[in-house]
């Protein structure tokens, strides 16, 4: 639309078959949904197929504003007329579940209309074009993603259901045939009589009555009888259909030579901004350009994490909170010196040796093919939800902004961004930290230089009387951040800092067969004395440290 247009009568929204035929190609159309809180995840998917040049997709608007927002971005958009919240209305909510149904009410009011839909979450994203590869399997029926975490083919073909857990409707594709049509309205029918029912947990309950034998034989398609023998169903492999975790920490498909074709943000462990942040970390979130271009410019620095810390011992609680305190303590040192300079911290690769889940588990999960270490989406370890909320300053102190360890490297970055970081005169700082024993550590304040050597263990005036003199820099990145700040001048600052900071750790979880297996972080761990990696002992010590 041009600016300043109106929006066109709510009846051209509509759902109808006319408006679905309009954008479906091979009677086939792509869909997903959501509120206003997903409005930039929408836009996300929709950028991502229009690159790979399927354009045969629609968009449900569940409320007002996200209508009017996703027509005004130019997203071919349909109103879902159900009225719901314009709020993140978080996983297992009441408000969810609602969600759910109404993904149920869309699949059975599209297959009335005689199309192949496939179906998707707004959290996932496509990296290469789908339909080629569902069309290998015209005789399925419902093909559907699911949660396996450890391969049962080492190619492109369906899984084995045989040993398949959870099947995950976050990636669904349907064809309009009697069986289809008769799950769906049973599964719906299913929802509407019990409100506590999850809609996944429904669609497995009912496909789940009797499974097999496979259509083919066992050489054939992977396509098998479901349903109580009256659906044919497929399972699209985990390796290039990805969950969150066989692409964000396994990266299945890099080791089974493939390549996968989406992703979607599940096992993450910090709400919609844990999905934001991975895809952003993923290089797969298309942000606008002011996400680029932070107030006061951007601090990184070199983790340098010593060999032994990484790779030596067992892999164990011990030695994963060795390695990822290591980092804690100089991500809290970065984030200090963000703060006192007004910059956004650009937070480094995390590593980690141990997976995180929800329940017990031996270190990594049993049949995965995680290796270790492993560079973990940063919500293993922090909360990133909490990082980027507004927290009020008066009781926390300023607001300190972060940004993915490969927003430098994105592609993305607006062009004239790329520029001034790598061409323009003087646009990145690199720090090195010195002894201020040492001979030669004294700091050059001048601008005549892209490497300044600055003293360890220096306070507040020290960088603020440093660091003024760069403050047209955009990136300023030090060698390390060992030992690199000693303190805040103001008492209260201090306090404050360490308030809203302490809020930004999660929890490891968990050891096997405990009532209490999960293990707080600490950002001050190596304050206490004898401080040790364990879990609560009982349900007063079961909280955070703060």
């Amino acid at each position: 639309p041009g600016d300043g247009s109106e929006m066109p009568p709510p009846e051209s929204f509509r759902l109808t078959r006319e408006l679905v035929a309009e954008r479906a190609e091979d009677n086939v159309v792509v869909i997903t949904f959501g509120n206003f809180a997903f409005v930039d995840f929408m836009v996300n998917w929709a950028e991502h197929l229009m690159r790979l040049g399927v354009t045969n997709f629609l968009v449900g608007a569940m409320d007002a504003k996200a209508l009017e927002a996703l027509y005004r971005r130019g997203v071919p958009v349909f109103d879902m007329n159900c009225n719901t919240s314009s709020e993140d209305v978080g996983w297992g909510s009441a408000r969810f579940h609602m969600i759910g149904r109404e993904k149920v009410f869309l699949i059975n009011r599209l297959l009335r209309f005689d199309f192949e839909i496939l179906v998707c979450d707004a959290d996932m994203i496509w990296l290469k074009n789908p339909l080629p590869y569902l069309a290998r399997y015209p005789e399925a029926d419902v093909l559907t993603s699911s949660d396996q975490v450890a391969p049962t083919v080492g190619d492109d073909q369906l899984e084995r259901f045989e040993t398949v857990g959870t099947y995950n409707i976050g990636i669904f594709h349907w064809r309009p045939t009697e069986s289809s049509r008769k799950l769906a309205k049973e599964w719906m029918d299913l929802l509407i009589s019990d409100e506590q029912i999850w809609d996944q947990n429904g669609f497995n309950d009912l496909v789940r009555k009797k499974l097999g034998p496979r259509v083919d034989d066992e050489d054939g398609s992977g396509v098998f009888y479901a349903y109580d023998g009256k659906l044919k169903l497929g399972l699209l492999p985990s390796s290039i259909f990805c969950s969150g975790h066989t692409y964000f920490v396994q990266a299945m498909y890099q080791q089974l030579g493939l390549e996968p074709y989406a992703v979607h943000t599940t096992f993450q462990y910090a709400g919609t901004e844990g999905k934001r942040h991975r895809l952003r970390e993923a290089m797969a979130f298309y942000d606008p350009p002011e996400y680029y271009d932070a107030p006061g410019g951007f601090l990184t620095f070199r983790a340098n994490i010593p060999t032994n810390v990484l790779f030596e011992g067992k892999h164990d609680v011990e030695t994963h909170f060795r390695l990822v305190n290591y980092q804690i303590k100089q991500i809290r040192t970065a984030l200090a010196i963000a703060s006192l300079l007004n910059r956004t911290l650009v937070i480094p690769p995390l590593w980690c040796r141990l997976d995180r889940m929800w329940y017990g588990h031996p270190g990594i999960l049993i049949g995965s093919l995680t290796r270790q270490p492993f560079i973990c989406p940063l919500d293993h370890v922090f909360n990133v939800d909490m990082m980027v909320k507004v927290l009020p300053e008066v009781e926390f102190g300023p607001q300190i902004g972060i940004r993915e360890y490969s927003f430098l490297d994105n592609p993305a970055l607006p062009q004239q961004a790329i520029a001034y970081f790598t061409t323009v005169k003087y646009s990145w700082l690199d720090v090195t930290l010195c002894n201020p024993k040492s001979k030669g550590c004294e700091v050059t304040t001048t601008n005549s230089t892209a490497l300044i050597k600055f003293p360890r263990e220096s306070a507040e005036e020290t960088f603020m009387a440093v660091f003024s003199a760069f403050k047209d820099v955009k990136v300023i990145r030090f060698s390390s951040m060992q030992r690199a700040f000693s303190r805040f001048n103001d008492e209260t600052r201090e306090e404050l800092f360490r308030k809203r900071v302490k809020r930004y750790l999660g929890a490891w979880c968990c050891l096997e067969n405990k009532a209490l297996g999960h293990i707080f972080y600490d950002m001050y761990w190596d304050e206490k004395p004898n401080w040790k990696p364990v879990p609560p002992k009982t349900k007063a010590e079961d909280h955070p440290p703060f």
